[in-house]
């Protein structure tokens, strides 16, 4: 619609109709002989405020949405239709890698061919708004959704929010391929203390501005046409009512002119907080705030007319809000075609294709970790005896918590695929133990009930998975977190994989030596135990559809391994929040001098996470040269080339993620030990060498200095080029103005 035409709309609509547009609904009360009740008739919201609701939240089917748009229409004074949104995380129904695994991939193109599958599949089943990508910087691996964030990196976690964002919304976003994609948590949402859920931030100007903000920024300059506010608090005021955060930050500096929407009962919540003394308040706040959707507390639709009546609102903050969803509405095509891609025919041949599937496998196979091989044992060498133990062999739950638009009876298990694929292996398989021990439940699942045993069954299974043990030439344990251990409301203060579990690995090794862990997760987990008693970890997170294809093909070398840790695996849960990216102290303990008390340490581990973030094996050897750099000066304006020679030294071909890390040596403000600026994955035959160079600009050495400015400052800069955050070999340059 031209912008004039849709202007005349909006001038024509009601003050109601305006508000109604404020509001989120959820899908279930579109649906057929629905009544308002429960929670949703709490709200205090009625039949004619569903009608006038701008979007609604949960529903989805080609079928079912052009059925609720079509009636929903007809009821609607002006005939304006809906916003159909709903959390596509990792995929709608070719369910690929958690976010978290994504990042282990370290390529953000992958991503967006990923994002652009679930945008296809998800518009022909009559979506318009997915709420991803979550931009959240995470640190804290005791918070559950980390699953949902791409790392513990401001530069990887940037990269990769701007990928996903252009490939929700492609070129051209009334194309019926494509999806609005909603930035989140702004701002700051995981920096939850003690890594709980829904729980208080508390950063510096600086932290936040350097470290957690420039991920969202990255989404919004990509083009998001949504931002979702988050849960917790900025500087002591809940972020859903934060002026300061939403318009001067979001508004102003970054220049987001998008749809702001709040997340699920966020405004109400202000009450809880302390903050807003009622309803009416916190939705005079919000509006002031310039939250745009209201989602799922109802306080917009109660109250907004009442306090427009009383002169507490102005009218022109209700309609700023209502103009900016109209032209999100009219940049989907929504007023010439209602129900844009919904299509139930192209819905079934898009929907887990070929081509969908084979991309999903490819980034699962992109984003396995190798954390450990010892000598060698990976990948599996033929003819060897195996057998495949654990709950999650024949599993098809590995889907990851927020894919439950995807179907596990879709997912190809473990066992399913070494039944095909390793026909020059004597295979076997038993299930070992239960994914959790008796005594543990999932509080708050009521729609989900895991199997359950008796104190027999389970023994059973342990006494067969020793026999079997014994009969064979390396055991395959797949071992990890129950699916809904993490995702939202998940946080855990001990993050070990279950007592069960661990038990089959301990009485496995005693018949059984030759051990390889594939290690399902959705965070990163406290696996010393298992270091010590696996010759081979493998990472695998939450794969997705075709996760049972991709690790078996992993295992017996078909692929190799070329992820890196996109966040570090702590050597214990004392550590938390453990990063690489930390400042220096004034008393810097230096690993082997043990007896220096008076500097920052701990008495009973050592600093260092277990693995760090960048790490991760292949099947292969590389060799990294020191880096050289083509100068040694840089002025502003200028570029400086890195570079280091790359050689395969193994015995097979590989890839390699070359990574480039900067250290600010001496600047206004403490300056981390270092960050990464860049990296290059690379593929080398046996025995091939490649240059591999980064041309580090001034830009790259940006800060938030002591004065307040985001700028660089003069003096001297290493540079650490290698294959981890790890690297101490470095070269140095010196930044000048002149």
């Amino acid at each position: 619609m031209e912008n004039s035409k849709l202007q005349e709309l909006f001038n024509e609509m009601s003050i109601e109709e305006k508000i109604g547009q404020l509001f989120q609904a959820t899908g279930a009360v579109y649906e057929e002989e629905a009544v308002i009740s429960g929670p949703v008739k709490e709200l205090g919201i009625n039949e004619r405020d569903i009608y006038l609701a701008g979007s609604v939240l949960g529903t989805m089917g080609a079928k079912k949405t052009k059925q609720i748009q079509k009636k929903y229409m007809e009821k609607h004074p002006h005939h304006i239709p809906l916003l159909f949104m709903l959390d596509i995380i990792n995929g709608y129904k070719t369910v690929y890698q958690i976010p978290l695994g994504q990042g282990a991939a370290f390529e953000p193109e992958l991503a967006r061919k990923c994002a652009s599958m679930a945008a296809r599949e998800a518009a022909a089943d009559g979506l318009h708004v997915t709420f991803s990508p979550m931009a959240d910087l995470v640190r804290d691996a005791r918070w559950g959704r980390v699953m949902e964030a791409t790392g513990e990196d401001v530069y990887l976690n940037s990269v990769y929010a701007r990928a996903m964002v252009e490939g929700y919304q492609g070129e051209d976003l009334s194309d019926k391929e494509t999806l609005a994609a909603c930035v989140k948590h702004f701002a700051g949402y995981g920096a939850a203390e003690a890594g709980r859920d829904y729980n208080t931030v508390e950063l510096s100007e600086r932290t936040l501005r350097d470290f957690y903000l420039p991920a969202y920024e990255s989404g919004i300059q990509a083009g998001a046409e949504l931002v979702m506010t988050s849960f917790n608090t900025i500087d002591g005021i809940p972020a859903t009512i934060n002026k300061k955060l939403m318009r001067d930050v979001l508004r102003k500096e970054m220049g987001f002119d998008g749809v702001l929407i709040s997340d699920f009962g966020a405004i109400g919540e202000t009450i809880i907080h302390g903050v807003s003394e009622d309803r009416a308040d916190a939705a005079r706040r919000a509006l002031e705030a310039g939250v745009d959707i209201d989602m799922m507390s109802g306080v917009y639709p109660q109250t907004l007319c009442q306090l427009l009546d009383e002169k507490k609102i102005e009218l022109e903050r209700i309609e700023e809000c209502a103009w900016r969803v109209l032209k999100l509405k009219n940049k989907l095509g929504l007023f010439e075609n209602p129900y844009k891609g919904a299509d139930e025919g192209v819905a079934e041949e898009q929907i887990l294709c070929q081509e969908h599937k084979e991309l999903a496998e490819t980034m699962a196979t992109k984003s396995f970790v190798l954390l450990e091989n010892k000598n060698n044992i990976l990948p599996l060498s033929k003819g060897k005896k195996v057998l495949f133990a654990g709950p999650y062999v024949n599993r098809q739950e590995m889907l990851g918590a927020w894919s439950f638009t995807g179907d596990i009876s879709d997912t190809i298990t473990i066992q399913q695929a070494a039944e095909k694929k390793m026909k020059n292996y004597e295979v076997c398989f038993c299930r070992g133990c239960p994914i959790l021990p008796k005594e543990m439940k999932l509080d708050g699942f009521v729609n989900y009930k895991e199997e359950e045993f008796t104190e027999k069954e389970i023994e059973k299974m342990l006494t067969e998975a020793e026999s079997k043990a014994e009969q064979a030439d390396v055991v395959v344990l797949a071992l990890g977190e129950h699916f809904l251990q993490s995702g939202e409301a998940t946080s855990r203060a001990m993050i070990e994989i279950p007592e069960n579990q661990m038990k089959l690995l301990e009485r496995i090794e005693k018949i059984n030596p030759n051990i390889v862990v594939v290690l399902f997760n959705g965070r990163p987990l406290d696996i010393r135990k298992i270091k010590q008693r696996a010759k081979a970890i493998l990472e695998v997170w939450m794969p997705g559809t075709m996760g049972g294809n991709a690790i078996v093909d992993m295992l017996v070398g078909n692929n190799a391994p070329s992820g890196k840790l996109p966040m570090s695996f702590p050597y214990c849960v004392g550590q938390i929040p453990v990063h690489y990216d930390e400042l220096n102290t004034g008393r810097v303990h230096v690993p082997g001098r043990d007896k220096d008390r008076y500097v920052s340490k701990y008495l009973d581990i050592e600093n260092k996470p277990l693995y760090a973030f960048g790490y991760g094996l292949t099947y292969t050897d590389f060799h990294i040269s020191e880096p050289v750099l083509n100068k040694n000066t840089m002025r502003k304006g200028e570029k400086i080339v890195a570079s280091v020679k790359v050689k395969n030294c193994g015995e097979r071909s590989g890839a390699e993620t070359i990574q480039l890390y900067i250290h600010d040596v001496a600047a206004s403000v403490a300056r981390p030990k270092k960050q990464l600026k860049g990296f290059q994955k690379i593929e080398l035959q046996l025995q091939e060498e490649q240059e591999v160079s980064f041309a580090i600009s001034e830009e790259m050495l940006r800060f938030t200095r002591e004065d307040g400015v985001f700028a660089s400052e003069e003096g001297e800069f290493e540079v650490f080029i290698g294959n981890s955050s790890e690297e101490e070999r470095r070269a140095k340059f010196v930044l000048k103005s002149e």
